[in-house]
């Protein structure tokens, strides 16, 4: 999967950050930084509810395709 933050719908709540702490932090300012980028099947539920979870909806998460022969 790839995930993406849109920082200028961010409004700091900190709920990405407190359900995929792996995966999302926060900058000096609050705003969400995606720290994993490409996530893996280990990951999924909880980068799911974080989008889910995200009173900004600033989460995208979209499906990476793989190459025939990865």
């Amino acid at each position: 999967m790839r995930v993406e933050a849109d920082r200028d719908r961010c409004i700091s709540a900190g709920r990405c950050m407190a359900t995929a702490p792996r995966i999302f932090d926060q900058d000096d300012d609050g705003i969400v930084v995606v720290v994993v980028p490409e996530t893996g099947p280990d990951d999924e539920a909880q980068v799911r509810e974080a989008g889910f979870l995200c009173p900004a909806q600033a989460i995208r998460i979209t499906a990476v395709r793989s190459e025939p022969g990865d």
